[in-house]
């Protein structure tokens, strides 16, 4: 049987701390202004399955770290359900400062526009470029239509993997803050169910 080729080695640690503090003084877009800081990926530089969402949310914003709040905790309670190591992911966002806006006092998530993402899509790409990692999955349709295209569509092609040069497998589901969203308790166990059976998929097909 012949051997399977290893993966390329990383760049540099010193590249990895160059890159988290170039992406600490973006400007690239406005939304810099209202936020408190950038929220940079987090998790196993050398991580199977990169997880990437819309846009950090409160909690992110001041935490300075991806998926802390309410949908990371479903996240993370999720992919432990579905026998996926944390250890073998890297979770992150294609926008990383939070957009939001004031209602009482609370900051309410506002989505970000699609001249918002491309800004932003440099941050993304290097953290692809330095991860490596075999299976890239966008949760939500921000991160799909990022990721993926504009012809992707979360409610349709969950779990469908996608020709990409990104990473060997490309794919999508939907965000966890969705399934917070869902009406009642019933509709939010059956979506619950349904995210975890995507994530199971997806990691049968991580060698």
């Amino acid at each position: 049987m012949s051997k399977r080729p290893s993966r390329p080695p990383n760049p540099p640690a010193s590249a990895w701390l160059k890159l988290r503090e170039e992406a600490a003084g973006c400007q690239r877009c406005d939304l810099y202004k209202n936020a408190t800081q950038t929220v940079f990926g987090d998790g196993n530089q050398r991580a199977k399955i990169m997880l990437v969402g819309e846009q950090p949310g409160d909690a992110e914003d001041l935490a300075g770290k991806p998926f802390v709040g309410p949908a990371g905790q479903l996240l993370r309670a999720a992919l432990a359900e579905a026998r996926i190591d944390l250890a073998d992911v890297y979770v992150t966002n294609v926008v990383k400062h939070f957009k939001w806006e004031p209602r009482g006092k609370r900051r309410i998530h506002k989505r970000p526009t699609h001249a918002e993402t491309v800004a932003c899509r440099a941050w993304l790409d290097a953290e692809i470029a330095y991860v490596k990692p075999q299976a890239i999955v966008a949760l939500g349709s921000t991160a799909a239509n990022a990721i993926i295209g504009p012809s992707a569509k979360v409610t349709r092609d969950r779990a469908k993997a996608f020709q990409s040069p990104l990473a060997s497998l490309v794919t999508l589901t939907v965000h966890p803050s969705s399934i917070l969203r869902a009406p009642d308790s019933d509709a939010r166990a059956k979506a619950r169910a349904d995210f975890v059976a995507d994530l199971k998929s997806i990691a049968a097909r991580v060698k």
